[in-house]
This record gives C-alpha cells, sequence and structure tokens, in this order.
C-alpha cells in the first residue's frame, strides 16, 4: 500500500516537472528565434537597429535575460523526472522573475506606447511577432503558474529592477549625455523626445515595481494554491499512516529506479509529509531512515543481480 501512495507523490511530481520544462522550452526556443531573424536581418526599412545593434535593444536584452533564466531551469527538471525530487535554487527563480519583469514591460511599451505611433502590425511582426508578443506572455503565463517552486517577497522584486535601472542608466548616458552625433544613440524609444525626459525618468520605477509586484503576486498565489493542495493531499494519504513506513518505501522506491545513480535525500517531499503526520518523529530521523533504507535496498538489488 505505501508503495501505491509513493507511486502517485512521484507521478505528481513528473507532472510538475513536464509542465515547467515544456514552457521554459518553448521561451527559449521562441527568443533564439526572434533574436536570429533579428541578427541575419541586415537592413530593416522601418528598423535600423539590425544585425549586431540589435543587443542595443532593451527588447532584445530583456528576452534574452529571460530566456537564459528559462534555460537555467532545465537541468532541474531533468533531474527532477530523474529523481523525482523536482526543486529550483532561489537565486534561479529571482533570475527568471527579473527577466519576466523585464519582458512583461517589453509587451506593455510595445503595445501602448510603440504600435499606436508605428503601428500594431509592424510592431507584432516578423522577429517582433516573438520579441514584442509571444515569448513576453509565454514566459509570464509560465512564471506566474507552472513555476512557482519559490515564494517571492518584496525585496525580491526590488531585485528584478535591476536590469531595467543598469539599461535605463545605459539608455540615458548614449542618448541624453554624448547624443547621437558623438557617437551615442538615437532616441530609437522617443522616451526622451518623444515625451518630456521628466516623464520618463519619474514613471520607469514606478511602473516596472507595479510589474514585479503584479508578477509577484500571481506567483505566490500559484505556490499557495500548490502547497495547499500538496498538504490536502499528503494529509489524506499519509495524515494517519507510519510516517516511518512511508519514508521506507520512498526510499526503496528510489533506490529500485535504475534513473537514479546518486543518492538525494528528498527533504522537501518529507518535510511535507511530516508536517502533515500524526507522528511524532524528527526530520533528522526520517532523513537518516531514508538513508538507511535506501542503502540497505541497494544491497539487496546488487545482490540480486549477480544472481541473475
Amino acid at each position: 500500500m505505501e508503495k501505491e501512495k509513493m507511486n502517485k507523490v512521484m507521478k505528481a511530481t513528473r507532472r510538475q516537472c513536464l509542465f515547467a520544462m515544456f514552457s521554459a522550452l518553448v521561451v527559449v526556443v521562441c527568443v533564439c528565434i526572434g533574436v536570429t531573424m533579428n541578427l541575419t536581418t541586415v537592413y530593416d526599412e522601418n528598423f535600423d537597429r539590425m544585425g549586431i545593434r540589435t543587443f542595443s535593444m532593451f527588447t532584445v536584452n530583456s528576452n534574452i535575460l529571460a530566456a537564459a533564466g528559462m534555460a537555467m531551469i532545465l537541468p532541474y527538471t531533468f533531474d527532477g523526472l530523474r529523481t523525482h525530487n523536482y526543486h529550483l535554487p532561489k537565486w534561479i527563480v529571482i533570475l527568471v522573475y527579473a527577466g519576466v519583469t523585464s519582458v512583461t514591460l517589453t509587451f506593455l511599451v510595445s503595445l501602448f506606447i510603440l504600435a499606436p505611433v508605428k503601428g500594431f502590425v509592424l510592431i507584432f511582426t516578423g522577429s517582433r511577432f516573438f520579441l514584442h508578443g509571444v515569448c513576453p506572455v509565454l514566459a509570464f503565463v509560465a512564471f506566474c503558474f507552472f513555476m512557482s517552486e519559490q515564494k517571492l517577497s518584496f525585496w525580491d522584486s526590488l531585485l528584478a529592477l535591476i536590469p531595467v535601472i543598469i539599461y535605463a542608466s545605459l539608455y540615458y548616458i548614449m542618448v541624453a549625455v554624448i547624443g547621437e552625433a558623438n557617437g551615442g544613440w538615437e532616441d530609437f524609444y522617443g522616451f526622451l523626445t518623444r515625451i518630456p525626459s521628466w516623464i520618463s525618468i519619474s514613471l520607469l520605477i514606478p511602473v516596472t515595481l507595479g510589474i514585479a509586484t503584479v508578477v509577484r503576486v500571481l506567483h505566490n498565489r500559484s505556490y499557495r494554491q500548490r502547497r495547499d493542495r500538496e498538504a490536502t493531499y499528503y494529509r489524506e494519504v499519509f495524515g494517519d499512516a507510519d510516517i516511518r513506513k512511508v519514508v521506507s518505501a520512498l526510499a526503496r522506491a528510489h533506490s529500485s529506479s535504475m534513473k537514479m545513480r546518486d543518492i538525494l535525500i528528498p527533504a522537501r517531499v518529507i518535510s511535507i509529509m511530516l508536517e502533515n503526520n500524526s507522528g511524532n518523529c524528527t526530520m533528522e530521523e526520517l532523513c537518516e531512515l531514508y538513508l538507511k533504507e535506501y542503502m540497505a535496498y541497494s544491497d539487496v538489488i546488487k545482490i540480486e543481480k549477480m544472481w541473475i
């Protein structure tokens, strides 16, 4: 019975890994397509920031940042499928958070500022179809609903502002301080010439922080919903069970899987089971039991293989 219950737990973890893997992979592929189209387009009558100059645009840089964060998630999803213990480090979650905040700003600027001036068809076709529309929307949905591994704080929202602040400072220096005539950039976004510069400067941080807050709220809501579902599931399935037998069954299930080569104690899973169990064991005792049972069962498997 314990083995059947643990198989259900491992299947739920597998589904979570697959959702995160697929959504991250789609974002990475779409960003690669969009950036490649810009690099291979030598001339565009409507945009002069093509070829290598495309990297001066926040649109491209923000998408690359989001794709880089999503790419870093992929090894953890692969490992989660192999070990049935999917978990993302906080620093990767914050990196993706910063990327998603940046591309969401890109999407909103494209939709409400650039498109009314240059036309919606122009802003959302070609490579811009991916970099202005598809990638930002996919990254936003993926992070808010499929990658709710860590709870974000207000201080994490401030960290998410760093890429925008860095690019905004560089843009101001290249456009306003150096100027196009002296080898700087033209005001291709129009933030310093089409509208008074003080408006752009005063709105940038509040708007970006507002975007980061919306992303954080949605992400944390998904995080709480997932945790509540897990807690309810573990309480119903393992609430009155002998937690020691359950952990032993989990160790045997992992030990018998040929996909798992290294010994990795699933502390997160064990902690959730412990929180929703009526037993009086400690986390340390259960982790030691897991390791002991894993090693003992591994020896049994090795002996059986020797006689086959």
